[in-house]
This record gives structure tokens, C-alpha cells and sequence, in this order.
């Protein structure tokens, strides 16, 4: 969008740090609570007084600002600027970067054009085939196969930085927002052919704190469902490796979490599974519950667009293999 021209997001730290911009850099007009003193000023006293009032904030700190702007454009002297409706605060600071010789560009319509730009290519997503599967199955491992085969992947867990279940925080990255989540993942669609198929994981409406957008979900929900299937012997293996490594406060607290849904006694027995070094057993009981929760899931799904493929494979390439196969089978 910015064909290789630096993005300056002269919003607030606030409302930078809530979406933005996937690689654009924040040097703000105001402040905080300097955004917000200027705010009540204009509702009480009106326009003029409110810019009487952000000169007086902005005043002291141009030269840093521009200084900023200076380093940021280099030797490219250029900047694609934005505030929020692409109006006084993006226009206020393109003029002061112009004094420096740096040639700005505006957005139009700000931020806010971005984010409809946003959810409306989102919505218009095709050739998606939803990979989904037991807990455990090995649905992850085998998309990134198929990535490094050449297949589209959207890693839906891997931009929500959380692998999606209770347990799904532990030892992963600061989640991002809902709203910055729906932005990495439109700049992640834009690479890709509209022309070839998606693969995507099979996931909730929320991955741990991120809720994805109503409109992915939808699409989630209707598209083509390839779904791993195997006993709980064969993924405990897998599920052994992944989390038998973790801090067993860690499992604990998770489990704690989900103790309602999973029972008291249930969740009692997995707790000190735990605490005395039995993980699988604690596994066992835990697979128990999400097998039973996602085997109901599927019943709701449109039976005519689901395939379960049964497999006693651990191996990634394996599966990889099976799941090309029907898919190739399902667009014909």
C-alpha cells in the first residue's frame, strides 16, 4: 500500500498500540492524556480553543517530532502519514515534516479507511479448505508441511499467538488485539492468490483473547472441513511432546480454568496427575472433554461439507500426503 514509503501513525500511543498498521511507526502528535485534555476542550469551548490548546502541548516537542520524522524518512526523504480520518492531526504533521524537505503523503480516510479496507477484503476470502481434527491430531505440524510444499496457509494461531485450548498461552508470546489481529491477517491474505486454495486451521470464533473477525468465522464455518481423526493412544504421544515439557503450574492453572466444564472430580484427578509427574494420565482426562466438545462441534457443521479422515499416522509428511489427496478429491 505504501510502496516501500515509511508509515507514520501520528495517532496516540493508545490508539496505535490497539491497530495498527502492520509496520508503521508511531510518533505522536499527543500524548494520551494530551489527546484527551484537547478532546474535553473541544466539547466544552469548541474548535478553536481545542487547537489553541494542542498547540500549546504540541509546541514544545516539534523538534523532536520532526527529528523523529527526519530518521524514520532517510534518505528517501518520504513519508506516508495518517491519523485516524486522515484529517487535522495527519495534515498538522505533514506540513511540519515538509519543513524538513520530506515529501508526505496522506491516507485517505485515515485509519478508520484502512480498517473497512481490511474487514471487507477479509470477507471476501475463497477456495478455503479448513483443516480441523482431535486435539492432539496433528493439524498445525501438517499445515506447516504443506506450506513448505507450496500450499496457501494461513497460520491463524501463530498471528493470534496462541495455540487455541485452555493450555494455549503457555510459553507463547503477548497475545495482540482482536483489532491488530484482523490487520496481520489481512496484510497475510494479500499475498496470496485469490485464484489457488487456502488451507486454514479449524478454530473457534476466539483464539484464547483474540476474537477473529465475524466475517472469517463465517467463512470458517461454511467452507470445505478436512478433520483429522484418531485414537487418543496415537496424539498422546504428540500432545507429550508439546506440553509434558511446560511448568507443571502452568498446566495446573490452565486446568483450573476450565475446571467447571471439565468437572471437579475430573479436574482434581488431572491436578495431581500432575503434581505427581503423571502428565499423561492428566492428558487422558483433559482429552476426554475437548474430544467430546469438538465431536459436537462437528455435528452442527453441514454434514455435506465435512470429511473425516481417518489416520494412525504420526508422521506430518503422512498426513500431509492424505490430506492433498482428499482435497484434490473435494475440488474436483
Amino acid at each position: 500500500m505504501s510502496e516501500g514509503i515509511p508509515v507514520v501513525d501520528v495517532r496516540s500511543p493508545a490508539e496505535h498500540e490497539k491497530g495498527c498498521i502492520p509496520g508503521s511507526v508511531n510518533i505522536a502528535l499527543f500524548s494520551n492524556s494530551q489527546r484527551q485534555d484537547v478532546g474535553t476542550v473541544f466539547k466544552k469551548a469548541g474548535n478553536r480553543e481545542a487547537i489553541l490548546r494542542g498547540l500549546d502541548h504540541v509546541g514544545p516537542s516539534m523538534a523532536g517530532l520532526l527529528r523523529q520524522a527526519i530518521e524514520l524518512a532517510g534518505p528517501g526523504e518520504k513519508l506516508l502519514v495518517h491519523c485516524w480520518r486522515g484529517g487535522m492531526r495527519s495534515s498538522s504533521m505533514a506540513w511540519l515534516f515538509s519543513l524538513a524537505g520530506i515529501e508526505c503523503y496522506l491516507l485517505e480516510g485515515g485509519y478508520r479507511a484502512y480498517r473497512n479496507h481490511v474487514l471487507d477484503s477479509i470477507g471476501r476470502l475463497k477456495n478455503v479448505i479448513v483443516l480441523g481434527g482431535l486435539t492432539g491430531s496433528g493439524k498445525t505440524d501438517t499445515l506447516k508441511v504443506l506450506a513448505d510444499r507450496g500450499e496457501q496457509v494461513i497460520d491463524l494461531e501463530g498471528l493470534a499467538n496462541h495455540r487455541g485450548s485452555a493450555f494455549g498461552a503457555i510459553g507463547m508470546p503477548v497475545q495482540p488485539s482482536s483489532e491488530q489481529f484482523a490487520n496481520l491477517l489481512y496484510h497475510q491474505i494479500a499475498g496470496l492468490d485469490p485464484e489457488k486454495r487456502v488451507f486454514i486451521e479449524d478454530e473457534s470464533h476466539n483464539i484464547g483473547s483474540v476474537f477473529m473477525p465475524d466475517v472469517l468465522y463465517s467463512i470458517i464455518r461454511n467452507s470445505w472441513l478436512i478433520a483429522l481423526m484418531s485414537d487418543a493412544d496415537n496424539r498422546i504421544p504428540r500432545l507429550m511432546k508439546e506440553y509434558g515439557v511446560m511448568p507443571g503450574e502452568s498446566l495446573v492453572d490452565s486446568i483450573s480454568r476450565i475446571r467447571k466444564r471439565l468437572g471437579g472430580q475430573n479436574a482434581d484427578q488431572a491436578i495431581k496427575s500432575i503434581k505427581t509427574g503423571h502428565i499423561e494420565d492428566a492428558i487422558r482426562i483433559v482429552l476426554a472433554y475437548y474430544d467430546k466438545t469438538y465431536r459436537f462441534g462437528l455435528s452442527k457443521r453441514d454434514s455435506n461439507t465435512v470429511f473425516e479422515l481417518e489416520t494412525d499416522s504420526r508422521d506430518e509428511n503422512i498426513l500431509a500426503d492424505k490430506v492433498l489427496e482428499l482435497a484434490n478429491k473435494i475440488r474436483g
